[in-house]
């Protein structure tokens, strides 16, 4: 554990984030619509649906990328819809993290890898450079790249490399909530199954809740607590997800599940 780490201690009983008529029109085209849920500290809430069902829309309306039309998203009781951009953005750097699809779209590729993570810890006030440098290389380890490589620019690192680093320099902060956008999307099988099994031991590590969009089931089988099936910009099915992905209910669900099952 580095020293930037810390012990999450949140109320059982009090939802992380609340999510109350989340609502996303692009003039008449709906990108979700009237979405609510509670998400708890700790749980891990997959969101599933083929392209264009809306659950990206859905994610970066959380993370505060996208300004929702209407609805509120409650973090901790602060509705961060009406939070100042500057409260917003203070909050993704230190409570929040973003892995996106594209490791490219969340790392500075002409920074070196150290670079990348330790950017992060003086985001919040590091400013040690022994100590920042050695949360780096202890977090490079943890995400399974060779301390040796800290100076190596990220484009000389595989897709999956520069996905694990992304991971590292989210998470070297201990957020408490991460925003994850199809992390296993474009990589190889046995690439995604090394990542998988990485995520999945830092979330229940360091306790963290997460909400995870993806297509692919066996994703959010593996990590997953809960899931929310979209289509059309709706949730159309949710549950536990070993419920929902066994037992699906409704016709489109039970269609995602099928079509796995034929491949």
């Amino acid at each position: 554990m580095t020293l930037f780490d810390r012990t999450l201690s949140q109320d059982a009983e009090t939802p992380l984030l609340e999510v109350d008529g989340l609502t996303k029109r692009y003039g008449a085209r709906i990108g979700c619509a009237d979405i609510s849920f509670d998400l708890w500290p700790g749980e891990v809430l997959g969101i599933v649906g083929e392209s264009g069902s809306g659950k990206s829309t859905l994610l970066s309306c959380l993370a505060g990328h996208l300004e929702p039309g209407e609805g509120r998203v409650l973090y901790r009781g602060r509705d961060t819809v009406a939070m100042p951009e500057p409260a917003r953005r203070l909050l993704s750097r230190t409570e929040w993290a973003f892995v996106h699809q594209n490791p490219r779209d969340g790392l500075r590729m002409g920074v070196s890898a150290g670079g990348n993570v330790g950017e992060r810890l003086m985001a919040v006030g590091a400013r040690n450079y022994g100590t920042i440098r050695a949360a780096a290389t202890d977090w490079l380890g943890r995400v399974e790249i060779a301390a040796e490589r800290i100076d190596d620019k990220p484009r000389q690192f595989s897709g999956g490399m520069q996905q694990r680093l992304q991971i590292a320099r989210n998470l070297v902060t201990g957020p408490r909530l991460i925003f994850m956008d199809e992390p296993t999307g474009g990589l190889d099988v046995s690439v995604q199954a090394r990542l998988l099994d990485l995520l999945r031991g830092l979330v229940r590590e360091m306790g963290l809740s997460a909400i995870i969009v993806t297509h692919d089931l066996a994703v959010v089988r593996l990590l997953a607590d809960r899931l929310m099936v979209m289509k059309s910009g709706h949730v159309v099915e949710s549950g536990l997800t070993d419920q929902v992905l066994d037992d699906p209910q409704h016709a489109y669900t039970q269609l995602l599940v099928s079509s796995v099952l034929q491949v």
